[in-house]
């Protein structure tokens, strides 16, 4: 038996068991699931790191849209955020790297 003890995409149960094994999975609150899905960001962000595949910056993409979706943020509301913030301070388009600042 193999623990796993975390948020998994709704799919992967039947995954599992088309593969011959079996699985105990449990149905969160959304308050509860938050929690979960917050840790799942990490472990997304880690795996793309290590990983710098395509997939992996998709499955940020959809545990970030799921988050925002339990703070009751749509992804058009989300986008107009990040649009606001992108026009008050930039992009990351000039691939600017801040090394120090001092007081004048």
């Amino acid at each position: 038996m193999t623990k796993y003890n975390k948020a998994i995409r709704d799919n992967i149960p039947k995954i599992i068991q088309k593969s011959g094994k079996s699985c105990n999975v449990k149905t969160l609150s959304d308050k509860e699931f938050l929690l979960e899905i917050e840790k799942k960001l990490s472990e997304e962000i880690v795996e793309y790191q290590n990983d710098k595949k395509p997939e992996e910056l998709a499955d940020i993409l959809e545990v970030i849209y799921r988050i925002a979706k339990l703070k009751g943020i749509s992804k058009e509301e989300l986008e107009k955020i990040r649009i606001k913030k992108l026009e008050e301070r930039g992009s990351f388009e000039k691939n600017l790297f801040l090394i120090d600042t001092s007081e004048n």
